[in-house]
């Protein structure tokens, strides 16, 4: 089959653009950045435009149902039972499952696909490396009970359930070991070849990827879940968030992602467009450092700053309903996550506690991103904690800066982000109540926090096998940290994207992984 070298594919599908003002029938235009992007092996991508792919070109042995995602359903396993023993899980493979190139599952490509996964042992690998595995003694864990059917175990007090989160990431897609084996170089399990190219069994194929500037996916009609409705996705590299706002209102792509408040404000009432706000896992707090100052260690001061935290003029006016109120680490629709806000803007009332814990005159500085919403959130949390009696200084600066004194511990207060690494409470739990001896590096530690109660309480929680008490678990971790702690947590933004209102069947979860392009029609 000719390759279809990138520039050509642009020049055609402008001079379609010019002549019909639409995007080809079979084909799904989509403006986003691809800057982002490091590799498409799922051994190593870890970033918006990689896992928005994998749910397209790969599957695993199970996933999150996208209606209802705490709900997990078997993928290319068919079913899978627990041991005895609660640190073992056999799974039964779909028998009728191939990969896009022909070749049908067996038990020796999930076995390597994980095994990969740990030796490479690249950035998100740290997902399964949570089991106790690692490259020395991964392959002990993963065995062939026979061609449909594997056997995997683990050292740590975890779960069943738990394990089954982590069999559900995106680090945990189940390559075609014969074609990936035929792509490798010496000892790189083919990660080289991955970077550009696939080798999964999902909806679509990657014909071509040309960084910073195009990914083209074809469809496979093999795939296990059946024939995707379009036959071609093509995302094209647009950095610009105006720029992507301009394209999908003249209608030269079909949908426009990560557009910000301002665009999406332009696009109200605009024909043809319709533009989506989509509850996404990402929470923005205020995180202080308990050991910078007397005043920033006194539950106190944190008991204050919430009451000084501005929730409603910065989720719905000054960002324009980008964000919602939220006030727990767990997002809306994770498992077990409260979203009870019981704290509001009364500066008055911080005074109070602030004068009752004889706190006079305290200031502090955020070390703040300098891009939007940060600064902007930040400067409105200036003008807020004015109103208390508090002096906030900012610091702004480029991401890698401010990340780098916040890991050195050198800063006072910092207005942050986070977004979960895979779908389960304990992604969150593990950062914000956890502070763990061997040094890991969680939010908890960046703030300077540790309560041995919640340590324990988080490592329970994973090794419970009762949802219900699971449930109850992260519910008193939650209220914990919302009561007293170096975090005052306040909202969780939405992913904000515009389509044509031609398009039938897009579905976006909760996850950053979450997309699925397989059902879209126009």
């Amino acid at each position: 089959m000719k390759k279809i070298i990138p520039s050509v594919l642009f020049a055609a599908m402008a001079a379609t653009f010019t002549a019909q003002a639409a995007t080809p029938a079979n084909t799904l235009v989509i403006a986003q950045s691809l800057d982002d992007t490091s590799s498409f092996d799922p051994a190593q991508g870890f970033e918006l435009t990689t896992v928005q792919a994998f749910n397209n070109v790969y599957q695993r042995l199970v996933q999150s149902d996208p209606t209802n995602p705490v709900n997990l359903k078997p993928t290319l396993a068919s079913s899978w039972q627990a041991g005895s023993d609660n640190k073992s899980l056999v799974f039964t493979l779909n028998a009728k499952a191939t990969f896009a190139s022909g070749n049908p599952l067996r038990a020796d490509d999930v076995i390597y696909s994980l095994a990969r996964v740990v030796k490479l042992n690249l950035e998100p690998s740290f997902i399964l490396t949570q089991l106790g595995w690692n490259a020395k003694n991964v392959d002990s864990f993963l065995t062939r009970v026979d061609d449909q059917h594997v056997k995997i175990s683990w050292t740590e007090n975890v779960s069943p359930n738990f394990v089954l989160s982590l069999l559900s990431a995106p680090v945990s897609s189940i390559v075609d070991a014969k074609l990936v084996q035929a792509n490798a170089k010496g000892d790189d399990f083919g990660h080289q070849w991955l970077s550009d190219h696939s080798a999964g069994s999902g909806p679509y194929k990657i014909r071509t990827y040309v960084p910073h500037e195009v990914l083209v996916l074809d469809a496979n009609a093999s795939s296990p879940e059946g024939a995707p409705k379009l036959k071609t996705v093509l995302i094209k590299n647009v950095p610009d968030a105006a720029a992507r706002r301009l394209l999908i209102e003249q209608g030269d792509a079909d949908m426009a992602r990560n557009l910000g408040a301002d665009q999406m404000a332009g696009l109200e009432g605009k024909k043809g467009v319709k533009p989506l706000a989509v509850p996404y896992a990402s929470l923005y707090f205020l995180q202080f450092n308990a050991k910078a100052s007397p005043a920033l260690s006194n539950p106190a001061f944190w008991e204050a700053a919430r009451y000084l935290f501005d929730y409603d003029h910065i989720a719905k006016d000054l960002l324009k309903n980008q964000f919602q109120v939220h006030q727990s680490f767990l997002p809306d629709g994770y498992l077990g996550a409260i979203n009870d806000t019981p704290y509001h803007f009364d500066p008055q009332k911080a005074k109070a506690i602030l004068a009752k814990a004889g706190l006079k005159n305290v200031s502090f500085t955020i070390a703040v991103n300098n891009q939007p919403p940060y600064l902007d959130i930040a400067q409105a949390l200036q003008a807020s904690f004015a109103q208390g009696g508090v002096k906030v200084q900012l610091e702004p600066g480029l991401s890698s800066q401010i990340s780098t004194k916040v890991k050195s511990l050198n800063y006072d207060a910092t207005l942050a982000s986070w977004g979960p690494d895979y779908f389960d409470p304990n992604t969150n739990a593990s950062a914000f109540a956890f502070n763990p001896e061997d040094g890991s590096k969680t939010l908890a530690w960046r703030a300077n926090w540790s309560i041995p109660e919640l340590n324990k309480l988080t490592l329970a929680a994973t090794a419970e096998n009762d949802t219900s008490k699971r449930i109850a678990d992260y519910r008193q971790l939650q209220l914990a940290v919302q009561k007293s702690s170096p975090f005052v947590i306040g909202l969780q933004a939405r992913s904000l994207i515009a389509v044509r209102d031609n398009i039938q069947g897009y579905v976006q979860g909760i996850n950053p992984d979450m997309v699925f392009y397989s059902k879209v029609s126009k």
